[in-house]
């Protein structure tokens, strides 16, 4: 197994060019087709905002179960490696291929960051969050490896840039409990959160930290601003 990892390691480049794009590890082209793969996530906040929570769950469970045990066995078993990294390799940056950490790959993390927004968050919150966590984190991607230049944190002003103005334009378009002013005030302080967390480097995967970050923010901000709007009553 270490043998069919090495061979798809070798196939992932590097880029070296600048140094805020160090953590790029697969071709801008596949970085692409990645994000568009990314992009079907979107589908998550679009159905939960239409079904309930229960159901929800009964869908994200047994989906995100198979999802980690395909990931997590893939290490140990050659047969399921070959045909995993014959598929998907092209697409898996460097750190999803370590045989020394084992850690889950991009889309295996965004099942299970949705199972756990979900129980914990409100559906409003949820679906903002995660809807922000899609665009603005594909935004990022694609014009920081693009056009970014000037480093930011562990990324790049115009990535993070990119990311919080697509966050501020999702912030108009997901739902609202009373579409009162401050409610747009609060998504958008916590887009800028969202960015902030975005931005750093943290051994959490960012599927993760993003929308718990802005998850948390939204919940608290509510609270505290907006103490007679109920979040639970939206869905």
């Amino acid at each position: 197994m270490k043998q069919i990892q090495k061979i798809y390691q070798i196939k992932i480049k590097n880029h070296h060019d600048v140094n805020i794009h160090e953590n790029a590890t697969i071709e801008y082209k596949h970085e692409v087709i990645r994000k568009l793969i990314h992009l079907n996530s979107l589908s998550i906040p679009v159905i939960y905002y239409h079904i309930d929570k229960q159901l929800s769950l009964s869908i994200l469970i047994p989906l995100t179960f198979a999802f980690l045990v395909v990931d997590i066995v893939r290490y140990y078993n050659p047969q399921i490696a070959e045909w995993f990294y014959k598929i998907f390799g092209f697409l898996l940056r460097r750190k999803e291929i370590d045989e020394t950490k084992k850690r889950l790959n991009g889309a295996t993390y965004v099942l299970v960051s949705a199972l756990f927004c979900v129980i914990i968050f409100p559906k409003l919150i949820f679906v903002t969050a995660f809807s922000i966590l899609i665009i603005s984190d594909i935004s990022s991607a694609l014009i920081g490896r693009k056009f970014g230049k000037r480093k930011f944190f562990a990324k790049s002003l115009e990535g993070s840039a990119a990311f919080f103005i697509s966050a501020v334009i999702v912030i108009f378009f997901t739902p609202k409990v009373e579409h009162h002013f401050m409610e747009y005030v609060i998504g958008i302080i916590a887009a800028f959160f969202g960015t902030i967390a975005e931005s750093l480097s943290f051994e959490v995967d960012d599927n993760l930290s993003i929308p718990i970050t802005i998850g948390t923010v939204m919940w608290i901000l509510y609270a505290l601003l907006l103490p007679q709007i109920n979040v639970y009553h939206f869905g």
